[in-house]
């Protein structure tokens, strides 16, 4: 068992009968009555983030987690059938455990798997930017770049986003997996 002493950003507790993720934490000691650490917590497997309070000192149960690289190969009617890199071996994952970022993977991109010490997974990060070709959107023009008007766009994937006038059809694009948004236009080669 650990306490609050141990805290640092990106420790997994178990709290609630759930496991989170440490995202800030601060060690605040009053003038008058007993330390205490605030933190702010993000739920592990919905993503949900919440603040608590805990005294300073109070003991918390810390999960021993590993981080293991996959590639992601296809989606069936199983869920998502991901590679181990290191030995080849095939895996199908929940669908749900990909959260909203899913709707941007494509065939061979990496993802990173968090699995606690009995082999289960608890949660699959994506990556946070992702490079995608647009396929369908209505022809930009020259000149419209000074204006924040978007147009919806249709990616590799199959997703929609709102992307500037001056996207065209072809154009790679690197979009944000946690909000969905276009960040910018990628050079091809």
């Amino acid at each position: 068992m650990a306490d609050t002493s141990d805290f640092r950003n990106g420790l997994i507790i178990k709290f609630k009968n759930d496991l989170y993720t440490i995202t800030e934490f601060q060690h605040v000691k009053p003038g008058k009555g007993g330390a205490f650490v605030r933190t702010t917590l993000k739920n592990l497997r919905t993503g949900k983030v919440l603040d608590n309070t805990f005294r300073s000192g109070e003991s918390v149960e810390v999960v021993r987690v590993e981080r293991r690289k996959y590639q992601f190969l296809y989606k069936d009617s199983a869920g998502y059938v991901l590679m181990d890199n290191d030995t080849y071996e095939q895996m199908t994952v929940q669908e749900e455990l990909f959260g909203d970022g899913r709707k941007f993977l494509k065939e061979s991109t990496e993802v990173e798997l968090l699995m606690d010490d009995k082999d289960q997974i608890i949660n699959v990060d994506i990556p946070i930017f992702v490079n995608l070709e647009v396929i369908e959107t209505e022809p930009g023009f020259r000149g419209d770049t000074a204006t924040n008007v978007m147009k919806p766009a249709k990616l590799e994937t199959g997703a929609e986003i709102n992307v500037p006038l001056f996207v065209n059809e072809g154009d790679m694009l690197k979009v944000d997996t946690r909000t969905g948004e276009y960040v910018e236009r990628v050079k091809t080669k």
